[in-house]
C-alpha cells in the first residue's frame, strides 16, 4: 500500500512539472520580445542620429572652411584680409569636423546592420568606442575655435589683444554660426554614445 502510495506521488510531481515547462518558457519568450523591440527602436534612433551628427560637423566644416573677408583700411589703398586658415585653431576645427563627418558616414552601413541583426554585440562596442574618440574630437576642436571667436568679439585688453568683429563682421558671423553645429553634433554624438550603451545593456 506504501508503495502504491509514494508510486502515485512520483507520477504527481512529474505530472506538475511536465505542465509548468512550457509556462516557464512561454514567459521567458514573452519577456524576450519587448527587450528585442527596444533594441530595434534603439537601433533605428542610432541611424538617425548618426545622420544628424554627420550633416552638422559637414556644415560646420564647410561655413568655417570657405569663411573670408577682405575690408578696406584707410586710406582704401590698404586691404585687410582674414580667413579661416590664419589662426591654426580654426583651421584644426575644420580638420576635427572634417574627419567625424567622415567617420559618422563610414558608420551608417553598420548601424544600419544594427537594425537588422539585433543580436549584434561586438559591433555595437567598437562603434562606442570610436564614437567616444570622435566627440572628444569634436568638442576639442569646438572649444578651441569657441575660445579664439570670443577674442575676436571681446579681445583682450591684458594682453593687448583687440576686437576685430567691428572690422570684419561677417568673418566673424561665419565663425560663430560654424560652432553651432559643432556644438550640436557633440550633444549628438553624446546620445548616439547613450542609446549604444542602452542596446548593450538589453543584450
Amino acid at each position: 500500500m506504501w508503495q502504491g502510495q509514494n508510486r502515485y506521488e512520483k507520477e504527481t510531481q512529474i505530472t506538475k512539472g511536465m505542465k509548468t515547462g512550457p509556462l516557464e518558457s512561454g514567459e521567458s519568450s514573452s519577456d524576450a520580445t519587448p527587450a528585442k523591440l527596444m533594441i530595434s527602436v534603439v537601433a533605428v534612433l542610432d541611424f538617425m542620429l548618426r545622420i544628424l551628427a554627420a550633416a552638422g560637423t559637414l556644415g560646420s566644416a564647410m561655413a568655417m572652411g570657405t569663411t573670408e573677408e577682405t575690408v578696406p583700411l584707410f586710406p582704401q589703398s590698404i586691404l585687410l584680409n582674414a580667413e579661416y586658415s590664419d589662426l591654426p585653431m580654426f583651421t584644426f576645427f575644420v580638420i576635427a569636423n572634417s574627419v567625424a563627418c567622415a567617420y559618422l558616414v563610414l558608420s551608417l552601413p553598420l548601424s544600419f546592420y544594427h537594425i537588422i541583426s539585433s543580436a549584434a554585440k561586438s559591433s555595437r562596442i567598437i562603434l562606442v568606442v570610436f564614437d567616444t574618440v570622435m566627440l572628444a574630437l569634436v568638442t576639442a576642436g569646438a572649444s578651441t575655435a569657441a575660445a579664439i571667436v570670443y577674442l575676436a568679439h571681446k579681445g583682450n585688453a591684458n594682453a593687448n589683444w583687440f576686437a576685430i568683429c567691428q572690422q570684419f563682421n561677417s568673418f566673424c558671423e561665419r565663425t560663430s554660426g560654424s560652432l553651432i553645429g559643432s556644438f550640436a553634433a557633440a550633444f549628438v554624438l553624446i546620445l548616439i554614445i547613450i542609446t549604444s550603451a542602452i542596446a548593450i545593456s538589453h543584450r
